[in-house]
């Protein structure tokens, strides 16, 4: 089963599993805010440790690979070339700024409007996300970095829909480097 047909499962049991929980009571309540403050520090120090992890190892490695285009345009991909360090690091930092995203989402969504059980819900989603992030398969886990977490990740396709990514062959590469080199002159 896909990651996204995963978060769509668990989000929806979660969900039926917070109806039954008294949310009107404070002691449980507080219990809720507590799991949720705690899976989101949980969250934001298994990041840091990845980042710190892929300082330690230092690849070097370079990688090239031509970023798509957005879905509307006519343009061609963009050459990219970048270390795996730097790949890796901002691939972390993608999800580091989507684990704050959520927590502000949360932040306004519990304390402005009121809304409890979405603490619940969100508290597993983002042991779900740890569990599924690629940099922490391969630098926390110690996947190697073949198949499914091969450099550059691809996006994963909603449904069983081909995955959509980079491409990495060497007639694209080769093509985008021609297209850079006329750009120059």
């Amino acid at each position: 089963m896909n990651a996204g047909v995963q978060n769509l499962v668990i989000s929806l049991g979660a969900m039926q599993l917070a109806r039954k929980i008294s949310f009107d009571d404070p002691e449980v309540l507080n219990y809720v805010r507590i799991g949720y403050v705690a899976s989101q520090l949980i969250v934001l120090a298994v990041y840091y440790y990845v980042s710190m992890a892929i300082k330690r190892k230092n690849d070097q490695t370079v990688l090239k690979y031509v970023e798509p285009s957005g879905a509307m345009s006519q343009e061609p991909g963009e050459l990219v070339t970048t270390t795996v360090r730097d790949y890796d690091l901002s691939e972390t930092s993608k999800l580091l700024r989507s684990a704050y995203m959520g927590i502000a989402m949360m932040a306004v969504m519990h304390i402005y409007f009121k809304f409890t059980q979405p603490l619940f819900v969100q508290a597993l989603m983002g042991m779900k996300n740890l569990y599924d992030a690629k940099p922490i398969a391969i630098h926390v886990f110690g996947k190697p970095a073949t198949g499914d977490l091969k450099r550059p990740f691809k996006a994963a396709g909603m449904f069983g829909a081909a995955p959509a990514g980079p491409q990495t062959d060497a007639a694209a590469i080769a093509e985008a480097e021609k297209r850079v080199g006329k750009k120059e002159e």
